[in-house]
């Protein structure tokens, strides 16, 4: 049995229902065979085709979908912000109260009227805050810009109100907090003070576009949280886009299941996970379920007593300098006495936190930082040991033939003015490793085993999904046979069905190749569905470490019990939101 066999089983489909159209008294937003295209090339791209939702004033409407089916689109449109996109047919009616209702579709995109909506009465969180915040003005400013747009005061009483703004997000020291720029803000921070900007002229709706996304386990409760009590408090509606079932058993009243830009299944919450009706809800909930169903099968025959790397007490910190004059000086231990075993042909998860020192750690071992003491010492492929973190090190190049990595981001990661066989090829042709009228085969067989066709090494990077370009740069970290391989959030950025697909296939290449893993996540779910151990990281320590299966069922640390609390189960009858 494959580790996808293993999900939790769903009830059968009924292939053949139709989508039931959204009946909900105390409507205050209808989307009415909504169409919304953007000019391509070789024509029109329907990124929302059909689409038909309502929203009731104090509920939360899940949109859920993965990477490119219409959900983000469909939440722009309601505020006509789809350029160079257009919206093309259907209709979008807003009922702020007992007014007629408002047809944003049949708005000037660029007038008046529909510039009172934004920000008025219907407000919008984005998914990076970081780059929808400006990086020249403080985030005070940014507020009370907001406030003004929309209501006749001065500048004074709208800082007065940025400021409650800040207090009410649970931004501490908002007083000072005002007058600091985004930079100086953290993630789960900047995220705050974006709802602090959507609220602040008490929207009747409030369109939030995967706000959690890029934010670890504590972090995303503690928004979900936040944005649960303040729609309680302002009686909003809430659209909430996401790809996270999870997040939707504990967000969502109603939930509408999108791919390419069509809705698929809309329902009761618990009608959705209980009864789903279409294959791909199905899929969706599977995928989400398999994380949560405990570790991947062992793989067999390629684990070994035999350490390949031993990490002894390493240490490293960070000075930074702040005030004036740039005379203090405060020192941060990004790493705190770590040491653990990895044995030859295991996978070994490190699970913590943003700022946690995870990414650190990897950085250290393949010789980006170095570090104040410690020692990391990697046996090769000839029996011989060196020290990644010593003088020597990364000095001798062929090790970087041995150790590879994963990147988060396949997009970033990839050099878009090269094929992909070019990409693939590179390493190969810069270590050696391969003669050049053999790299072309060689590159279709990487293709092959990271289950892409040999035909598409001719093509660029933006010619693929997220999926895609992942397997592209698996292929690229495979290239040379390596025996270590660090994966450094290697599917945070990949939808929940694409997540366990990328998951199954680096399970197929540890068994065939033998590779041993150092998987970094603040996923807990896809270091136990991958890991067979687990080491919990905290402000640079290492507080809990042992088998993924024992830590998750039995966590011994207050910190590992904290971060298992926060993730969000896919089964809204566990949900700790709802009410």
């Amino acid at each position: 049995m494959t580790p996808r066999e293993t999900a939790i089983a769903l009830e059968p489909a009924d292939q053949s229902a139709a989508v039931p159209a959204p009946e909900v008294a105390d409507e205050i937003l209808a989307i009415v065979d909504l169409e919304t295209h953007f000019t391509m090339r070789r024509g029109n791209l329907k990124a929302v085709d059909k689409v038909s939702l309502s929203l009731r004033a104090g509920d939360t409407l899940c949109v859920v979908g993965e990477s490119g089916s219409g959900k983000s689109v469909t939440a722009r449109s309601i505020l006509n912000i789809v350029k160079p996109g257009r919206i093309v047919g259907g209709r979008i009616s807003f009922k702020p109260g007992d007014d007629a209702p408002i047809h944003l579709s049949d708005l000037d995109p660029y007038g008046p009227a529909i510039r009172a909506v934004r920000g008025g009465h219907i407000s919008m969180i984005f998914q990076e805050p970081m780059s929808s915040l400006s990086p020249v003005h403080t985030i005070g400013s940014q507020i009370i810009e907001a406030i003004r747009l929309h209501q006749p005061i001065e500048k004074k009483e709208a800082r007065e109100q940025a400021i409650s703004l800040l207090k009410q997000v649970q931004i501490p020291d908002p007083e000072i907090a005002v007058d600091r720029y985004a930079f100086q803000y953290s993630g789960g921070m900047r995220q705050r003070a974006m709802i602090a900007m959507a609220l602040a002229n008490k929207p009747k709706v409030l369109i939030a576009d995967e706000p959690t996304t890029a934010l670890d386990v504590t972090t995303q409760a503690e928004i979900l949280k936040l944005i649960k009590s303040l729609q309680r408090d302002y009686g909003m509606a809430v659209l909430f886009i996401t790809h996270d079932m999870g997040v939707v058993a504990e967000m969502a009243d109603h939930v509408a299941v999108m791919r390419d830009g069509k809705v698929l299944e809309y329902g009761d919450v618990d009608q959705i996970f209980s009864r789903p009706q279409h294959p791909h809800t199905q899929d969706l909930i599977g995928a989400a379920r398999l994380m949560e169903s405990g570790p991947a099968a062992k793989v067999a025959g390629t684990l070994s007593e035999e350490p390949i790397l031993q990490v002894r007490n390493l240490n490293l910190a960070f000075g930074t300098t702040h005030g004036m004059l740039r005379r203090h000086r405060a020192v941060v231990h990004a790493l705190r006495d770590v040491s653990f075993d990895l044995r030859a042909g295991e996978a070994l998860g490190v699970v913590g936190e943003s700022g946690s020192g995870k990414t650190t750690l990897a950085r250290c071992l393949v010789g980006l930082y170095k570090v104040d003491s410690g020692s990391a010492m990697f046996t090769r492929g000839d029996g011989s040991t060196t020290d990644l973190c010593g003088r020597g090190g990364f000095g001798d190049r062929s090790l970087y033939t041995e150790i590879r990595m994963i990147f988060q981001d396949p997009f970033a990661s990839l050099n878009p003015r090269m094929t992909v066989e070019q990409i693939v090829a590179e390493p190969m042709i810069v270590n050696r490793a391969c003669p050049k009228s053999e790299l072309r085969s060689r590159v279709a067989d990487l293709l092959e085993s990271v289950e892409l066709p040999a035909d598409v090494m001719d093509r660029y990077p933006h010619a693929f999904s997220g999926g895609q370009r992942q397997r592209i740069g698996i292929a690229r970290a495979i290239a040379l046979n390596p025996r270590l391989v660090l994966a450094d959030e290697a599917t945070s950025a990949l939808d929940g069905s694409l997540r366990a697909q990328v998951l199954d296939l680096l399970l197929k290449l540890r068994s065939r190749l033998g590779l041993s893993f150092i998987f970094i996540s603040h996923d807990i779910g896809v270091i136990r569905y991958f890991c067979e151990r687990m080491a919990v990281m905290r402000r640079g320590e290492i507080v809990e470490i042992g088998p993924s299966q024992s830590i998750c069922d039995n966590p011994q640390h207050a910190y590992t019990q904290e971060l298992l609390a926060a993730v969000p189960r896919a089964d809204p009858k566990q949900s700790r939101l709802r009410g």
